[in-house]
């Protein structure tokens, strides 16, 4: 069974040699492969890929680097669109949350048309995060749940997601930010997908979040826009759990 890691980077110099490395250790016995999205970077993350591709030295997974444009929703399109293995893996370039998401998924025994949210929303997680973050995000979970229905309390998290319906999804992603994990939730929940979240851990980082305050209002109205599309996206993942 083949995994497929996404990993988006954005001014990533600090950590990203090290998430790939560690990556590759954990699927030294899986068949698998790891596509760097790099969007936009201005700190010399471009050049450490560079570097890192041509002397790539594991014999297990595969590494591919692709450029996009700016922006998560950007990364994650691309990196969706450029995977092969039946079960995709979606983190940051720090690997917050270590290997908890894919951990929880192997223990499930890889499920089919499922999908396993690393969530700091859930009860046995340990997580630090400030009164402001956690009343903003408690705001968003109350409007996704009576916007657009949904019952995913963690959306911004890691993902462990099934290969070909991820990519059947693809073509019809629209989001080009943070939100994009939000509308893939969303399009599970209406596809009757399964999502589950697990509890995570989360490390020390290698840099700040990038989520600013504009990107959490963005966050606001974008879900708000998104129950428009809640049409479009019925019909993209159709009734049989996402095929056409």
């Amino acid at each position: 069974m083949k995994v497929s890691y996404i990993i988006p980077a954005h001014n990533s110099a600090a950590v990203i040699q090290n998430s790939l490395e560690e990556i590759a250790k954990r699927l030294t016995d899986l068949d698998g492969e790891i596509i760097v999205a790099e969007n936009g970077s201005r700190d010399g993350t471009i050049e450490i890929l560079a570097d890192v591709a041509a002397s790539w030295p594991h014999t297990g997974p595969t590494l591919r680097v692709i450029t996009t444009a700016r922006g998560l929703g950007h990364a994650l399109r691309e990196g969706i669109a450029a995977t092969t293995g039946r079960t995709i893996v979606f983190t940051a370039d720090d690997l917050p949350f270590g290997f908890d998401e894919l951990d929880a998924f192997e223990r499930m025994g890889f499920p089919e048309r499922t999908i396993v949210i690393g969530s700091k929303a859930h009860p046995e997680s340990v997580v630090l995060r400030s009164l402001l973050r956690n009343t903003l995000t408690g705001g968003l979970r109350i409007l996704r749940r009576v916007v657009l229905g949904m019952r995913t309390a963690d959306p911004q998290g890691t993902y462990v997601m099934d290969g070909e319906w991820a990519r059947t999804l693809q073509p019809d992603l629209r989001e080009s930010g943070f939100l994009i994990t939000t509308e893939i939730a969303f399009a599970a929940d209406l596809a009757g997908i399964p999502v589950v979240e697990v509890p995570v851990r989360l490390r020390e980082s290698g840099h700040r979040t990038r989520i600013r305050a504009g990107d959490v209002v963005n966050m606001f109205t974008g879900t708000l826009a998104l129950r428009k599309r809640r049409r479009a996206l019925e019909r993209a993942v159709g009734t049989n759990g996402g095929q056409r």
